[in-house]
């Protein structure tokens, strides 16, 4: 009997996953919070998965040219992650708003929320392009980079700085498609992103066939390929495409009230994401002093690190959506009681993952001692 009832429950669950993963189901108000917890963060755990491996392989090829290479993309992307802050500050915002807008039934708000998102996204991001790609080398002298990784590496950090707009665009449409509750579709466009960044890496990196050996800056431009053309991906749904916003150019204007909203509301995230990436920066500038071969060190082992700390991420953002969705329908009590569930699964994970990294140290502990 036992036995009959999990398998029930496992094609259950594999149903839920096949439906999540497809986008089956955008309306998170009614039914079991439960199974929207669920069909929310599996599509949006997947992206994260997916953004860790990519990081991970990344690394692994640019570990192959020098001690340098790998450092100079530690201190590139601890001054990148202020840029990621911004980002993830807008996309808490545009999928809170739009998610009320959706909630509410009011899609042509939610359109122009979207449209006023992805204005302030290219405005921002346009700014420290330009600043990025002129200073490039001032920055890493500044994060304590040595001459000679600055000479190998400056071009690195130009283009992916000077590239930004393609993060914050990436983030700021698929927190679009979050809060309208098209997690599949945010899924898919960094399948792709990351899918393109894997197979173009080697190729700019190492130069393969027709193309040049540009060593580490080849990262760079593997990633900004992947990125834009995932964008460009983004823009096809939103324009012509399967989401449940529909744009159309005659959308396409500024609305000063909506976009002020967008940005008192993003406030608070940015400073909070702010506060905790500018601590990694000062990090990041201390630990330079001891020279390139630790600073590679500390940038793989936070990179392993992130990997398992994406799927809570995920199920954050699925948090956000039921959140702005419940809210917008005038249900506040299924949105707080969607947060404490969310919450509880969330410390589920982490104290999984925890207890895996104590184990993990403790059998290294054994290993050390035990050698002979």
């Amino acid at each position: 009997m036992r036995s009959s009832s999990t398998t029930l429950t496992f094609n259950k669950l594999f149903t839920y996953f096949i439906q999540a993963i497809r986008g089956k189901e955008t309306d998170f108000t009614t039914g079991s919070i439960r199974k929207a917890i669920f069909m929310l963060s599996i599509p949006m755990i997947l992206e994260m998965l997916m953004e860790s491996i990519f990081a991970i392989v990344d690394m692994a090829y640019v570990s192959q040219i020098s001690v340098n290479a790998v450092a100079t993309i530690g201190l590139t992307e601890s001054v990148i992650t202020l840029v990621y802050a911004v980002a993830i500050g807008l996309s808490m915002a545009a999928t809170a708003v739009v998610a009320r807008r959706i909630g509410a039934k009011d899609i042509s708000g939610a359109k122009e929320a979207a449209v006023q998102a992805i204005a302030l996204g290219i405005f921002v991001s346009l700014i420290v392009g330009v600043l990025g790609f002129l200073f490039a080398k001032e920055i890493l002298a500044l994060m304590g980079a040595e001459p000679e990784l600055i000479a190998e590496g400056y071009g690195y950090t130009q283009l992916l700085i000077g590239g930004n707009s393609t993060i914050l665009l990436l983030f700021l449409i698929n927190a679009i498609f979050r809060g309208a509750g098209n997690a599949s579709v945010a899924m898919w466009t960094l399948v792709l992103s990351n899918g393109l960044n894997i197979i173009l890496d080697p190729i700019f990196i190492f130069g393969w066939g027709p193309v040049p050996e540009y060593g580490v800056m080849g990262a760079a431009i593997a990633t900004n390929i992947g990125r834009g053309s995932a964008v460009l991906f983004q823009f096809a749904i939103l324009f012509f495409g399967w989401s449940t916003i529909q744009i159309k150019f005659k959308d396409l204007v500024i609305r000063s009230k909506v976009m002020l909203n967008l940005i008192k509301v993003s406030v608070g995230g940015i400073a909070q994401f702010l506060i905790g990436t500018s601590s990694w920066v000062f990090l990041m500038r201390m630990i330079a002093e001891f020279g390139s071969e630790v600073l590679a060190g500390y940038t793989i082992a936070i990179r392993i690190m992130l990997f398992t700390l994406m799927p809570s991420w995920g199920m954050s953002n699925a948090a956000a959506t039921l959140v702005g969705q419940n809210l917008g329908a005038k249900k506040p009590e299924r949105a707080e009681k969607s947060v404490w569930k969310t919450g509880k699964y969330n410390g589920y994970f982490m104290g999984v993952v925890s207890m895996i990294y104590l184990f993990s140290r403790m059998t290294l502990w054994a290993g050390l001692i035990l050698m002979p």
